[in-house]
């Protein structure tokens, strides 16, 4: 089956074909770095983090821009509020934000380029769309984009000039001084003059002023730089169709580039079904969920749900996703000490079931696919109990011990294609070692204490062991090797 992806520009699931054969460029619009992270942004970056593992898991060369928007008004505003320098605020949050996507496994971008480091060819952009016709100066240093100049504006979301309502950023912070002097109310900034005490660093040079780059024209720069006049994918989040993406495409093929060949938008997060944002009052920052739960949780998540479907944020889904991550985690562990450890090399390059590449090549359908890897864990915790309940020599034990080799590595292969598989090093490292390390030291001196006492008949006292360890969130399983031990499933935490 070829891979079917959702086009927002024709409305429809269309073939993915990529322009050049074997090779995909992609561009996904990152973080404006004001602020710091809240799983709302990490739901698109991880979203798009499910596309490209599963393009290059099909055997396709992929490069990824995602930008760093490191200069706007609001970034302008909130240093000032702070008593920060702009660059200072900036490069503060956008660690945060690196630090967020390496948490959650989000695999680096081929480039992540600043807006800021990118002037030059804004600059040049922006000239050519003057001296096609597409661009004017309302003032010194105010460049606008003439949306009536470019007959096709309005075509990613279809919409007519006539019906379109003024983008919001054309009404508040966003728009320069100089919104009078526009030919048409729905013009927007491709640059914009400095404004009163706004710091002299916060603007550059060129031909038309000084000042400092509009939001949109940033990125048909950059994707221009890194990728080429033409390229296969635009990414971002739902709410940035329109204005942003409509008007980079707007701007991008009036100077002469075909742009994105397909445009694909994540949908949100929500609680009580409205948008998750800092503006609300109802963003969760990525960083109190981590102390909450542990970043495999928060991964799973976000990447359980479909794309294109909203993530309805309620109390119970960390519990939940831990619970789930938490089954795989599990299963991949007392699987791997029966059988031996899978070489991560042999799960990735593991032919996967047809059942989970038809569902990813249904435009990532990830329900489905994880439908099959719950299949699958189940056949697998079946043939590990039967490997385990087998003599170590009989012909039973080696055939469950071959179909639980199998199915380890085929859960392991489709969680790898997810992002999720609890045997990568990127989860065996995630946080502080020294914790589990301590842990598993006090708990198996339990276990040795309980099998002296059942040894010697003492049931009372193996029972207290047991007891005392499952109060702690400690589950004890025996079996024929010995007793082993799990964490018990977390409880829903209510807030």
């Amino acid at each position: 089956m070829t891979l079917r992806l959702f086009d927002t520009a024709t409305r429809d699931v269309r073939d993915f074909v990529p322009a050049v054969p074997g090779e995909v460029g992609i561009y996904v619009c990152g973080a404006t770095v004001q602020s710091e992270p809240h799983i709302g942004h990490l739901r698109t970056q991880v979203a798009f983090d499910v596309l490209v593992r599963w393009l290059r898991r099909s055997g396709l060369a992929v490069t990824l821009v995602r930008n760093v928007t490191d200069i706007d008004d609001k970034i302008l505003a909130k240093a000032a509020a702070a008593g920060q320098r702009w660059w200072e605020r900036a490069a503060i949050h956008e660690r945060e934000f690196t630090a967020a996507y390496d948490a959650v496994g989000v695999l680096p971008p081929t480039y992540e380029p600043r807006a800021t480091g990118h002037v030059v060819d804004m600059v040049e952009l922006m000239a050519r769309l003057v001296e096609r016709g597409h661009a004017y100066v309302a003032a010194e240093g105010d460049v606008y984009f003439d949306v009536r100049s470019w007959p096709d504006y309005g075509s990613l979301t279809n919409q007519r000039l006539e019906d379109l309502t003024i983008a919001p950023e054309d009404l508040g912070a966003e728009e320069p001084s100089t919104a009078g002097l526009k030919r048409d109310p729905h013009d927007f900034a491709l640059w914009k003059a400095p404004k009163d005490g706004e710091p002299p660093t916060a603007a550059w040079p060129t031909p038309f002023g000084r000042g400092r780059p509009g939001w949109h024209l940033e990125c048909s720069a950059m994707a221009q730089r890194y990728l080429g006049d033409t390229f296969d994918i635009h990414g971002g989040g739902l709410d940035l169709r329109f204005p942003h993406h409509e008007n980079e495409q707007a701007q991008s093929r009036a100077a002469g580039y075909g742009f994105a060949r397909y445009w694909l938008h994540s949908a949100w997060v929500t609680q009580g079904g409205t948008k998750m944002s800092k503006s609300l009052g109802n963003g969760l920052l990525v960083r109190e969920v981590l102390a909450k739960a542990p970043a495999s949780a928060l991964r799973y998540a976000l990447t359980a749900v479909q794309y294109r479907s909203m993530l309805e944020w309620t109390p119970d889904t960390l519990a939940e996703a831990e619970a789930t991550w938490d089954r795989f985690a599990g299963f991949v562990a007392r699987a791997s000490e029966r059988v031996g450890p899978v070489d991560d090399a042999e799960v990735r390059s593991a032919a996967l079931p047809e059942a989970f590449v038809s569902a990813m090549d249904d435009d990532l359908n990830v329900p489905a696919a994880l439908a099959v890897v719950h299949e699958h864990l189940r056949l697998g915790n079946t043939a590990l109990a039967a490997a385990s309940s087998s003599g170590p020599d009989s012909a039973e034990g080696d055939t469950a011990r071959r179909d639980t080799r199998a199915e380890l590595v085929a859960v392991r292969a489709m969680l790898d294609a997810l992002g999720l598989d609890p045997g990568d090093p990127h989860w065996a490292t995630t946080g502080d070692s020294r914790y589990a390390q301590a842990l598993g030291a006090v708990v198996q001196a339990e276990l040795d204490a309980r099998a002296e006492a059942r040894a010697a008949r003492d049931f009372a006292t193996a029972d207290a062991i047991r007891g005392r360890l499952a109060a702690s969130g400690i589950l004890v399983e025996d079996q024929p090797t010995g007793a082993r031990w799990s964490l018990a499933a977390p409880a829903s935490q209510g807030d």
